[in-house]
């Protein structure tokens, strides 16, 4: 940090350029993201460890969403203790400020974490819904392929400074976010039929809350165009990535656990009678 603090524009100016550079903040401004990164690494990891130790509660057969749940969240949790890192690196206090280091934030990191879980999360959901293998194999493929065109092509616009760019971005990325909410609803709705009708209300409220929370991505990146910027927008945007993250991932994967706990004492297992018999 005091490195960072004796650095000179003309020093500043020669550092490479990953990431974007960032807003003067206040201290309230700067701690407020700060920590809302520091609880989203201690949520995720500790969501990692109740889905690796809650696995023996369900039964046998849908603890592999419980696996993926974890991974999930150990993926995210690592990126978040990066992007934290890089958070510190981008600011120095400066008087009553926190300024600009000449380090840019590094938003790739939030990237490359969902460019790995949006996938995996729809993979969870569609294992714990135990379909058909018929059924379940090609939709599991659609659904990653989707969830991975929709990180990738709303990246180039990201990071893009140009108004243009970033809306032929942004629209051919909302293609496969259309379809995989069009699966969501449609193509796993219909599927819900033959599922216990306790498993088809946590089914709802899990299309709600990714509705919900996905719904904040694309008003993000749409807000260079009506005109919000600056420090109180960047505050808001990291600030809000952060809450639909947790929800999104930790709070998704306590939904899975519910749905595979609830199918399966309505087929008949019992973790207690395990115990007993060992």
């Amino acid at each position: 940090m005091l490195l960072l603090a004796d650095m000179t524009a003309a020093g500043a100016s020669a550092l490479p350029e990953v990431g974007k550079v960032m807003p003067t903040l206040s201290p309230s401004q700067y701690s407020l993201v700060f920590n809302a990164f520091s609880f989203t690494v201690a949520t995720m990891f500790a969501a990692f460890i109740f889905f690796l130790i809650s696995q023996p509660r369900i039964a046998p057969k849908y603890r592999i969403s419980m696996m993926v749940s974890a991974l999930v969240v150990g993926i995210a949790g690592y990126h978040y203790f990066r992007i934290m890192g890089s958070w510190v690196e981008a600011y120095v206090a400066q008087g009553k400020y926190y300024v600009y280091s000449g380090y840019p934030f590094n938003d790739a990191y939030r990237y490359v974490d969902w460019l790995l879980t949006v996938p995996l999360l729809l993979v969870e959901l569609v294992l714990v819904m135990n379909l058909a293998r018929e059924r379940s194999g090609p939709m599991l493929t659609k659904l990653a392929i989707a969830a991975a065109l929709m990180i990738a092509t709303g990246y180039p616009g990201e990071i893009s400074s140009d108004t243009g760019t970033r809306a032929l971005w942004g629209a051919i990325s909302t293609v496969p976010f259309v379809y995989i909410l069009y699966v969501l609803f449609k193509e796993l709705g219909d599927a819900m039929g033959s599922q216990p009708e306790r498993v088809q209300i946590l089914f709802r409220n899990m299309r709600l809350l990714l509705l919900a929370t996905w719904g904040f991505y694309p008003i993000a990146y749409m807000a260079p165009f009506i005109g919000f910027s600056g420090a109180g927008a960047e505050v808001a945007v990291q600030v809000g990535y952060t809450i639909c993250d947790v929800l999104a991932k930790a709070g998704y994967g306590v939904l899975i656990y519910n749905i595979a706990r609830t199918k399966s004492e309505a087929e008949g297992w019992s973790f207690e009678g395990v115990v007993k018999t060992a």
